[in-house]
């Protein structure tokens, strides 16, 4: 049904709202009144999940926000927060009404909520997983936030809901009660406002573990009210005796928090009647110096259990909390814990001020902690600057994690994403497999583009095909695919994996094409690889894909040159003529057309010192003058040597000869390739290669083609500049 104005009854009820609040805006200057005057016709009928009242709920953490020392601001936002799902423009109709912050803060909150129920609601995790998920949840929290207050709020509210639940004699939902003490109490203990932090552990563990909760509070029932005796004569007693020694301190017994003892009982394995702070007092003093005056005067007056005594005034824990602890026992023996602290001490510790981010509870078993880290440690004064309350939204501060974004996964999993992350780096986030198949994308349930900036709170859905690869596209920083740095190498990775498999591909077909040739495609081509140096054919298929790795190296290792078919051999054939040079190879002074054969243990080269060796039936083997085996044949046949010299001044043009190089160097990957690099770009062919590895160490002898061993020698000394390598020398 529509009014006369055409409008639905609901939204005319919002207009006259607005109309109401801005007509009387000069006037009310109680902003708190206001703004529950403005939520209450829309939320005082209504109820809760929990079942409780709205408004009630709303009237409730407004009050916890004034105990904690919020604002009069931060009280409104508590009913505004509640207006928002009834309103159709929330932050359009608030931002109206009271103003642009009181909008941001009480929309923001709002969406907070959302995205809480969604990671409440989501899949069921495996247990490993649950801290994590509760440590990036806390994250989220304070990232999520454009000030702190937001957090305040859902702090308050989460309290409240425990109190209502402990009130009307209903169980909390487990999942409730399981947020609030991994997260929210964690929370407010790294934000040192203690007095939530030890309500919300107790309410919490009543409703997690209700029969262990009920035992330890029968434990500390069934002695009360001689222990509360016990504990007030203490007091009283040891007020007056400072006193007595000029040092005014008012003490109090310290109140019992059963989910602290559960802890304590768990994490040392003690029994309920070895837990020392169940009797407790706290002895407040005027300056730090009285605390220490305190401190020597009690362990004076009763003996002090050895190994619990700790000094957090000269060694403050990371939120900041400072006080001095200290357990002694009576005259009967019985053992009680003494806090000491000044005043502004105990303020903090009850209200708080700062908690840093990073720090990792002691002791403390199912917190995932943050490890401290140079970059939360630069936010902390920030931190402590937001949280001294300011009395006005004005000077509402940006979020602490402004470099990082939380944004959950379908399942309601929180991810962590670089600030600008789009869908694409949240998909190699999520797994490097869904990255390269990601080609769409939903967020909160709309189609975006793939290079779309994610915000906190968010829900991002990925659309992948089956199989494929990322676009090239996303590489290029002016189209702002990717944001990630990660992101950005798995991609490049992946086009790296694909041009090697091209390179695979182009070699393998080389090399198989090559051993047809040669009539050897039974020959494993694994063996082939690892005779050639490589550790798998598809090394060796990948440098020849690249021309990297000649072809004519894996002809030598089919055909060795040493063999008897291709041994050199030089025919000396008798000169035409005066004016008739020699064609090659090697003359022999005084003999003409005989049958030479350089020899196989030298292998000499030109302009080499060379000598002869008439061999029975196989002509003369041409030995370099310093080979040992020419000295031990000559020793014992001096006859048969033969003077000879290399034909024309150091050989014919265009003659070649084999010579072997020995290089010693430590083993990697890509030295065989290196190596070889260097002789192909000196144009030394090389016709074949052995290598050995042993323990790192890489022996290789490359038989190279040479004219002239002087040449080789410039060649030597650029190998053994080659990475890794030892020395290099010719055989």
């Amino acid at each position: 049904m529509k009014s006369s104005t055409g409008e639905a009854p609901e939204a005319a009820a919002v207009s006259e709202l607005v109309a109401a609040a801005e007509q009387s805006l000069p006037h009310q200057v109680d902003t708190l009144a206001r703004a529950r005057a403005f939520a209450e016709p829309l939320i005082s009928g209504e109820t809760l999940d929990t079942g409780e009242n709205t408004l009630v709920h709303a009237d409730a953490v407004a009050a916890i926000l004034k105990q904690m020392g919020g604002s009069d601001a931060m009280q409104a936002a508590s009913y505004l927060v509640y207006a928002c799902p009834h309103l159709n423009r929330p932050h359009e109709v608030i931002a109206k009404a009271f103003g642009d912050n009181y909008a941001a803060l009480a929309v923001e909150t709002t969406k907070l909520v959302a995205v809480q129920r969604q990671t409440r609601d989501g899949e069921q995790r495996p247990p490993n997983a649950a801290h994590q998920q509760a440590e990036a949840v806390r994250k989220m929290l304070l990232a999520f936030s454009r000030d702190l207050r937001v957090v305040m709020l859902r702090l308050a509210s989460r309290l409240q809901t425990l109190r209502w639940h402990a009130t009307s004699r209903t169980a909390a939902p487990p999942d409730v009660a399981r947020e609030a003490l991994d997260v929210f109490a964690p929370l407010a203990n790294r934000l040192g406002i203690w007095q939530i932090k030890w309500e919300m552990e107790d309410l919490a563990f009543r409703f997690l573990e209700p029969e262990t909760y009920k035992q330890v509070a029968r434990l500390l029932d069934e002695k009360r009210v001689e222990r509360e005796a016990y504990v007030e004569h203490m007091r009283a007693q040891l007020e007056a005796q400072l006193r007595s020694q000029g040092i005014e301190a008012q003490v109090h017994g310290r109140p019992k928090h059963i989910y602290s003892i559960v802890k304590k009982m768990r994490g040392k394995s003690l029994e309920f009647e070895n837990v020392f702070d169940v009797r407790a007092l706290r002895v407040i003093v005027p300056d730090e110096r009285a605390c220490y005056a305190a401190l020597a005067w009690v362990h004076e007056r009763f003996e002090p259990v050895q190994g619990e005594f700790d000094d957090y005034i000269a060694r403050p824990k990371p939120n900041g909390y400072q006080s001095l602890h200290t357990v002694v026992r009576d005259t009967a023996g019985r053992a009680i814990e003494i806090q000491i602290r000044t005043q502004a001490m105990h303020e903090h510790a009850e209200h708080g001020v700062a908690a840093h981010w990073a720090y990792k509870e002691a002791g403390s078993k199912g917190y995932a902690g943050v490890a401290a880290s140079g970059e939360y440690d630069a936010k902390i004064a920030v931190l402590r600057q937001l949280l001294a309350w300011e009395r006005d939204l004005a000077g509402a501060a940006t979020g602490l994690f402004d470099d990082r974004i939380y944004v959950l996964t379908p399942q309601a999993s929180v991810i962590e994403l670089v600030q600008g992350a789009t869908p694409v780096d949240f998909a190699y986030t999520v797994h490097t497999s869904l990255g390269h198949r990601c080609r769409g994308a939903r967020i909160d349930g709309a189609m975006v583009p793939l290079n779309t900036p994610l915000k906190n709170g968010q829900t991002v859905e990925i659309l992948a095909t089956k199989e494929g690869g990322p676009s090239r596209d996303w590489l290029n920083p002016d189209l702002g695919f990717l944001a990630s740095h990660r992101a950005r190498a798995k991609v490049r990775a992946w086009f790296n994996e694909q041009h090697r498999h091209e390179a695979v591909a182009r070699g393998r077909e080389a090399v198989e094409k090559l051993l047809q040739r040669e009539g050897r495609t039974a020959m494993k081509l694994e063996d082939l690889a690892g005779k050639l140096g490589f550790k798998s054919a598809d090394d060796l298929f990948a440098v020849v894909g690249k021309d990297e790795f000649s072809l004519r190296n894996i002809e030598a290792l089919l055909n060795p040159p040493e063999a008897p078919p291709t041994q050199d051999e030089v025919l000396l054939k008798k000169p035409r003529g005066p004016s008739a040079s020699p064609k090659g190879g090697v003359l022999v002074v005084g003999i003409d057309s005989l049958m030479t054969q350089l020899a196989r243990c030298c292998k000499p080269a030109p302009p080499d010192a060379i000598g002869g060796f008439v061999t029975r039936g196989k002509g003369v083997t041409i030995h370099r003058r310093d080979c040992s085996s020419l000295r031990e044949i000559s020793a014992r046949n001096p006859e048969r040597l033969i003077e000879v010299e290399w034909g024309g001044s150091e050989g014919a043009a265009g003659t070649v000869y084999p010579v072997d190089v020995a290089v010693e160097a430590t083993d990697r990957q890509g030295l065989l390739r290196d190596i070889s690099e260097v002789f192909a770009k000196e144009k030394m062919n090389v016709i074949g290669v052995q290598t050995q590895s042993v323990k790192g160490t890489a022996w290789m002898t490359f038989t190279v083609e040479i004219a002239d061993s002087q040449r080789l020698a410039r060649v030597l000394s650029q190998v053994a500049e080659v990475q890794g390598v030892r020395w290099s020398r010719r055989r």
